[in-house]
């Protein structure tokens, strides 16, 4: 995309009404543009990070079995009747009546609707077990939205749900969604540690959250500090070997690490003092098992072996996608903007031309710039260098390339790098092959 084209509004004013890093950095780079209280529009910049980190997120749910899905955003209040859950889930709610004035929501979350949908289809053991998933906008009406993308009141989510016939085949799925979190988030650029947590209005009894650790987190946090030295790299990744998910609970059942509504105060006093480490937190998912609360009190039923009808377990899981942009920039930035990690940056590499105009040197631009115009943000504005360089590192592409008039002459390339300011002085060739542009 060339930036004199481009769809990009950046501001040189921090917004008033910004009060953490993410919010404050995604108006200022041009992500986003609030349309109401806790809603917001997404520009193409941040559009495109949206769509990177739910391609990771459908590519990882799909390397362990898990099916996608789209259920709509309106549902019928019957079947959070059925659930029970209709009246006591609360204000946060969003009802709404349809001309015909049958009774409709606007879905804070999807169990009622995937275990009826499940309900209707599934009859027998043989079809067990299932995971479905879907990414799709909610909303939930918060009393007090604040920092911008999180805690929104509309946002963009993927939620997905285990079905299986008994409690150690629904422990499995459970361990497998961890791993498959733990594999996400690496690819992600974060480190987010599953905590003991509470389970809030969706129920159950086994739960945990993903916590990224900032300092504007809205959690309270307490952990063994192994969490900080672990290898993420080494940790077991084949979701399809159940030893690797038995190496996965010992490790989380042995290495302590809760948010504040779960906080244990005796297996806190056990740990050494060098040991433990407080913070705040940032929810980026939650997963959840339930057993069979939804399958019972929505009459959803499946035929045994023996020919018994039984309720399947279930399991609940849930990334903030949208949410995830705000905390990948918490966790990476600076004074001058966001450094976002590759996979999920806009574009890998802003193209600085230094001196739009000089004919060498917007040849060679034009000419790196054609060998992958999806993945390069050519800055060919008629701007001082100076504004390009800074409006580069608010964006916070992974790459600068930067070609002046000098360079041009020799075919040299200046490359800088967002993260660690690394600066190389290379041959064309050479800075392509780098890059990965070949």
């Amino acid at each position: 995309m060339r930036l004199s084209q481009a769809y990009q509004p950046t501001l040189k004013e921090v917004p008033a009404e910004a009060q953490i890093a993410s919010h404050r950095l995604m108006l200022r780079a041009g992500l986003i543009r609030q349309t109401s209280a806790g809603i917001y529009a997404w520009l193409p910049a941040g559009l495109r990070v949206l769509r990177n980190i739910a391609q990771i997120v459908r590519e990882e749910q799909n390397a362990i079995g898990a099916e996608e899905i789209l259920m709509p955003t309106l549902q019928s209040a019957e079947l959070w009747k059925r659930s029970g859950r209709y009246d006591a889930y609360g204000p946060e709610m969003l009802r709404i009546q349809d001309r015909h004035k049958r009774e409709l929501l606007y879905g804070p979350t999807n169990e009622e609707m995937v275990t009826d949908i499940f309900g209707t289809t599934v009859k027998s053991y043989r079809e067990l077990p299932k995971m479905l998933y879907h990414i799709q906008w909610k909303f939930r009406d918060e009393i007090r939205p604040r920092f911008g993308v999180m805690r929104g009141r509309e946002f963009y989510m993927k939620d997905a749900y285990s079905f299986d016939a008994s409690y150690e085949d629904a422990e499995k799925s459970y361990y497998r969604m961890m791993l498959s979190y733990l594999r996400i988030f690496r690819r992600l650029g974060v480190q987010a540690v599953p905590m003991a947590a509470d389970t809030g209005p969706i129920g159950g009894n086994l739960s945990h959250e993903f916590l990224v650790l900032a300092p504007t987190g809205e959690s309270g946090v307490f952990y063994n500090n192994d969490w900080d030295s672990i290898d993420w790299n080494s940790l077991p990744l084949d979701p399809k070997k159940d030893e690797d998910l038995d190496k996965l609970k010992d490790l989380v059942a042995n290495s302590y690490a809760a948010t504040d509504e779960k906080h244990d105060e005796a297996s806190w006093a056990k740990l050494p003092d060098e040991k433990r480490r407080e913070g705040r937190g940032i929810e980026v998912g939650h997963i959840f098992y339930f057993g069979t609360k939804y399958t019972e009190s929505m009459g959803v039923e499946v035929s045994g072996a023996d020919g018994a009808a039984f309720h399947p377990h279930m399991g609940s899981y849930g990334i903030g996608v949208s949410r995830l942009v705000g905390a990948i920039i918490e966790a990476s930035h600076d004074d001058a903007g966001i450094i976002w990690p590759e996979e999920v940056a806009p574009y890998k590499v802003a193209l600085l031309n230094l001196r739009p105009g000089d004919e060498v040197c917007d040849q060679l631009c034009e000419e790196f710039y054609a060998l992958k115009p999806d993945a390069i943000l050519y800055d060919d504005r008629s701007e001082r260098a100076g504004v390009k360089f800074n409006d580069a590192d608010l964006m916070g592409h992974p790459w600068q390339a930067i070609i002046g008039p000098r360079g041009a002459k020799t075919r040299t390339i200046e490359l800088k790098n967002r993260a660690s300011g690394e600066r190389l002085e290379l041959t064309f060739d050479d800075a392509i092959a780098k890059l990965g542009l070949k």
